[in-house]
């Protein structure tokens, strides 16, 4: 086994390389003639590089203070020569996919029915009852996003947002143990945040942009435990309903950009509710996960979790755009989510 010091975010340089090249500065625009206070501006709300300015609308952009239609159209002509806004073809795409990382779960069935674990440049939901192991998933990628991994993934740093105050530092030194690395290196490479409301959340999103493009290549995986659990609190009743959904799609569109912009992993938990009225219609199970369609289009995979016997889990595909829908079973233990011993 290596030293302890050495498995933890040991960056390969070669991976640095082909990350410093992954996107380009916002700065670059000072080339074609936009001033710096103007990009300090978009800095302030976390567009950092040349693809933000493409991914964010121009109406988005004009509410940004100082910015005007005219600066909107000169920085969006700017970019637009930047970067290849057309089309590509697929086999061009394919090479840049190539990019694309996994981070393992920590059982090897589980990873299996993942296709090699969750993977970067993709939103990965992971739904279930209470004390179905969603927040021990959550913890145990906090330490397998750091160890060096498959197809020469050098391990990197994690971000993680807590809405249920269910985080536990304590948690990660035991699955450290585990995998025999150090605890204190593994703390400090996570950076953690506690969201209060679905407001502060988004503002959050923010700050975390602005810390992947500050630290370029170094952060591998964003965590959100869980995503719907504040617009449950500040949305309620089927009159706030629309607007619930119009601010939670907005919010997985930014997590969608941060996720291509960055090449980053990002997994969010969701909870669950009871369908009153599918008694009627004879379903299996009454019970759904929460968020409607809005979250259900977004996510790029989605896994189903429930109950085993003890502290056996069952993880089905419940949407994913190239795995079948399959099952794994896993189990939970000291040291996070393990294979299920049978």
């Amino acid at each position: 086994m290596k030293a302890a010091e050495d498995q933890v975010v040991e960056e390969d340089t070669s991976f640095q390389d082909e990350e410093e090249t992954f996107f380009q500065d916002i700065d670059l625009l000072q080339k074609h003639g936009i001033n710096m206070a103007d990009i300090k501006k978009m800095k302030l709300v976390g567009i950092c590089t040349i693809k933000g300015i493409q991914m964010t609308t121009r109406k988005a952009l004009c509410n940004i203070k100082g910015l005007s239609e005219a600066k909107v159209e000169k920085i969006k002509e700017a970019a637009g020569k930047m970067l290849n806004i057309g089309f590509q073809t697929a086999f061009e795409y394919s090479t840049k996919r190539k990019q694309v990382f996994n981070i393992t779960t920590g059982s090897q069935e589980f990873d299996k029915l993942l296709g090699g674990g969750i993977e970067s440049m993709a939103i990965t939901e992971a739904f279930g009852e209470f004390r179905t192991g969603k927040t021990q998933l959550s913890h145990t990628f906090c330490v397998t996003a750091q160890l060096p991994g498959e197809d020469g993934y050098s391990g990197g740093k994690v971000v993680f947002i807590d809405t249920e105050n269910t985080f536990r530092p304590d948690r990660l030194k035991d699955i450290a143990d585990r995998f025999n690395v150090d605890h204190g290196a593994v703390l400090d490479n996570v950076l953690y945040a506690r969201a209060y409301t679905s407001e502060h959340q988004m503002e959050l999103l923010d700050f975390v942009a602005a810390k992947f493009h500050e630290e370029g290549g170094v952060f591998k995986l964003l965590i959100i435990d869980s995503i719907m659990a504040l617009f449950r609190v500040d949305f309620s009743g089927r009159g706030e309903l629309a607007e619930r959904q119009q601010k939670l799609a907005q919010m997985l569109s930014r997590l969608q950009k941060i996720s291509e912009e960055y090449n980053v992993a990002v997994f969010i938990t969701n909870q669950m509710t009871a369908d009153p009225g599918a008694g009627m219609s004879f379903q299996a199970d009454p019970k759904k996960p929460i968020g409607g369609h809005i979250l259900a289009h977004a996510s790029t995979t989605r896994i189903s979790l429930r109950k085993g016997r003890a502290e056996m889990r069952i993880a089905k595909i419940f949407d994913s755009p190239d795995m079948p829908e399959n099952e794994a079973t896993f189990a939970i233990s000291a040291g996070g989510v393990t294979d299920a011993k049978e």
